[in-house]
């Protein structure tokens, strides 16, 4: 079974920063981690691979430092990654990301399961796993908590508010799968994440890829950020201590009156 896991490395969510004049993330020199929910994604991968065999390969879309990330992968158990880098990826929405993505995985070849996480915490748009099926014309889940094999046919338990629902879907299947004790991301040992650091990670640039320059980054891009700001701090409150509710709601409402809010 040919299992392909899409990972992203995000900012860590204390330490984002925005260029001024992209508006768009400063990636160089930020720390970074792998996202949680792709984390759990890989956990799926090497679940279903233990059980009905195969290989999981990783790939994701970024700078060169995300080669660290997939570091983390294979330390988890990955048996390939790849790493899509170009600086004409730079700055792209989920659509031009998406687009990206399925161009490199249409060069892998060919795949039984993709698994994706629910969605990337810098973003939380939840849209370029949909957006990766839509692009290689596969069926998509989401939201999964469980899935089984049966020959040809995914058995896949997908949450919703009401709670869950079975659902078949014919392989090749894209999952996008959330934090649950089934997909709890395993730990790496001390001698798997010595031999991910020695890994020869294969770059592919857009070079590399049957892609339209035209569909890739910025340019590709149909979703652009305007303007980006860090609201104003709040002020502190004012308290009001009297001695009746009276005298207190009085003063309020001259409070009020006075910051012609009433």
């Amino acid at each position: 079974m040919e299992i392909i896991v899409c990972v992203k490395q995000v900012p860590d969510t204390t330490e984002v920063k925005i260029d001024p004049a992209t508006n768009t993330l400063i990636r160089q020199g930020v720390p970074s981690i792998v996202n949680p929910f792709d984390k759990n994604a890989i956990e799926a991968a090497l679940q279903l691979k233990e059980q009905y065999g195969g290989k999981v390969t990783v790939i994701s879309m970024g700078p060169p430092q995300a080669t660290e990330a997939l570091q983390e992968c294979l330390a988890m158990g990955a048996d390939e990654a790849v790493l899509v880098s170009d600086r004409a990826f730079g700055g792209a929405d989920t659509l031009a990301t998406s687009y990206t993505l399925a161009a490199a995985i249409q060069k892998l070849g060919t795949y039984d399961v993709i698994f994706c996480g629910k969605q990337a915490i810098d973003g939380d748009t939840a849209q370029v796993g949909p957006e990766i099926a839509e692009h290689l014309g596969v069926t998509q889940v989401t939201y999964v908590s469980k899935m089984e094999i049966e020959g040809d046919t995914a058995k896949i338990e997908r949450e919703n508010e009401e709670g869950y629902e079975i659902i078949e879907a014919k392989l090749p299947v894209l999952v996008s799968v959330i934090k649950s004790l089934n997909y709890e991301p395993r730990y790496p040992s001390v001698k798997s994440t010595m031999k991910a650091k020695r890994a020869q990670i294969p770059v592919w640039t857009s070079a590399d890829l049957a892609v339209n320059p035209e569909r890739l980054g910025l340019k590709g891009s149909p979703t652009q950020v305007r303007k980006i700001f860090t609201p104003p701090q709040r002020t502190q409150g004012v308290v009001i201590q009297k001695d009746t509710a009276r005298e207190a709601v009085t003063e309020l409402i001259q409070k009020l009156s006075d910051a012609k809010i009433v």
